[in-house]
């Protein structure tokens, strides 16, 4: 297939009228829930899954994609003006961002967040439709070891650059493992820990845990910090948002860096959009003339960041679509809407489903088109809904989580479930242990199990077959080299 068919493939599904409209739809929901801090892209796709479960695949993927790419673009506007990040992947946006609003700049700020953005994207998108076919490629010649070994490597990744306690990452990653195999042996037949509860048969719903880990627990954590502290906004209204010349100029290396920054860090299991703009804010403070500056009102400061925000969120895409492989809890549930379609992600997918492959790809140039016309003249509306005191907002957002849950099966169990989770949610922000490890968790348990079962069946229960394949044994040798880093650069800190 040349270049020319898969141009044609992908805009002939992504400018049907009814997906623009869902593109559209997902561009404004995600927008909106990245401006109201609290709930997040995790939460709201969670929450909107089951609408996809009927209809056409493309469509729904579509504009869950949206909602993903929208989340990330509104998430600088609460962090500018309000200095609350919308999302954790705009919280160092606020170091330079809210500065600029204090000096009277807010309007070049957003201006500035929202085109670096769609740079960063329409180049993350562009890589992505080079390099998918090429990574699908590759993983033709995969097969169970070699997927076992990757999706070990995936997991410790997301350990080894878990911010937290190594400790406690690794006990997220087990309780998770352990609830993903929750329900019935596909093989066996056999029941493991229902506990003669005929609903967890099909094992916990992805859904019910993301809304309460990510939707509840949210909304605990956000009026406990709005009862100690009540953010003001501190603009009414904005003024200027296009950018100077000597803004530009300021800015064009650091979204330049932070593209490509962002685009590698989104492509490694676990480098999510938090890391990717947490490295391309400190690589451009470490290259500045001036690095005292920062933290102060450098448009750089606002520039780098949404930029690798924006550019690993297309890059996680790859191992999504190629390997089948989330790298993220929003691609770990993108993956469950596959999966829910009888699609699976992975290096059929390109052959088997051409017009899905292309069609979502292209789609999100669609939607990146959308956003960026979204962005800035709804500025004043995104303004006016950040007047809307939490006393309000949070217990719609609830109303909403638990509706959702109880619409997946029409059953209470899914509702006890969210409650349940959004109850631990808040209990492991609490004490310090990371909610997206376990939702991770609970994605690739799954596809560890059947993967490596499926390698010890060829073998004849002999693990010795990782020797024999070069490339699981690559993962696995990567894997302990991730668990390990951690503990070894704790002990050179112990030496010196």
């Amino acid at each position: 297939m040349n270049w020319w068919d898969i141009i044609n493939i992908g805009f002939s599904v992504a400018l049907t009228p009814t997906n623009i409209l869902f593109a559209f739809i997902g561009a404004f929901i995600g927008t909106l829930i990245g401006v109201l801090p609290g709930i997040g892209p995790t939460a709201t796709i969670a929450l909107l899954l089951p609408l996809t479960f009927t209809g056409n695949t493309a469509t729904g993927l579509i504009m869950l994609a949206g909602i993903f790419h929208g989340n990330v673009y509104g998430s600088s506007t609460t962090s500018i003006l309000v200095n609350v990040p919308g999302d954790a992947a705009s919280a160092i946006t606020c170091l330079d961002g809210y500065q600029m609003a204090k000096k009277g700049r807010a309007g070049p700020a957003l201006g500035i967040a929202a085109m670096g953005s769609f740079i960063a994207g329409t180049f993350s998108l562009i890589m992505l439709t080079l390099l998918a076919p090429v990574f699908a490629g590759i993983g033709f010649h995969f097969g169970a070891p070699e997927f076992t070994g990757m999706a070990i490597m995936g997991l410790s990744f997301i350990v080894a650059l878990s911010s937290g306690s190594i400790l406690k990452a690794l006990m997220m990653i087990g309780v998770g493992l352990v609830l993903g195999v929750i329900g019935v042996d596909y093989i066996t037949r056999t029941h493991r820990f229902t506990f003669g509860i005929y609903e967890l048969e099909d094992g916990i719903g992805l859904a019910p845990v993301a809304m309460g880990l990510f939707g509840v627990s949210e909304v605990f954590i956000s009026l406990e910090a709005s009862l100690k502290e009540e953010k003001e906004l501190l603009v009414k209204r904005i003024k200027g948002l296009l950018p100077t010349r000597k803004d530009w100029k300021d800015s064009s290396f650091a979204i330049t860096q932070g593209s490509i920054i962002g685009f590698l860090i989104g492509l490694i299991p676990g480098g999510n959009q938090v890391i990717a703009g947490l490295a391309s804010y400190t690589a451009q403070k470490r290259i500045s003339k001036h690095p005292e500056k920062y933290g102060t009102g450098m448009i750089q400061g606002v520039a780098a960041p949404e930029a690798a925000n924006n550019a690993a969120t297309g890059a996680a895409f790859i191992p999504l679509m190629t390997f089948g492989i989330p790298t993220t809890p929003v691609m770990a549930l993108l993956l469950a809407g596959f999966m829910i379609h009888g699609v699976i992600p992975g290096p059929f997918l390109i052959k088997n489903e051409p017009n899905l492959f292309w069609g979502l790809i292209f789609s999100m140039y669609v939607a990146n088109i959308i956003l960026l016309a979204l962005n800035l003249p709804l500025i004043h509306i995104w303004v006016k809904l950040l007047k809307v005191p939490y006393g309000i907002l949070f217990p719609l957002i609830l109303l909403f989580c638990l509706v959702g849950a109880y619409t997946i099966n029409n059953s209470l169990i899914e509702v006890g479930l969210v409650v349940f989770f959004g109850f631990i949610g808040f209990l492991m922000y609490k004490f310090d242990y990371e909610p997206a490890l376990l939702l991770l968790a609970v994605v690739m348990s799954p596809i560890l199990e059947e993967s490596l079962r499926r390698t010890l069946a060829l073998s004849g229960g002999n693990v010795s077959i990782f020797l024999h394949h070069p490339i699981a044994l690559i993962f696995m040798g990567v894997s302990i080299l991730a668990i390990l880093s951690p503990f070894a650069s704790k002990l050179r800190k112990m030496q010196r």
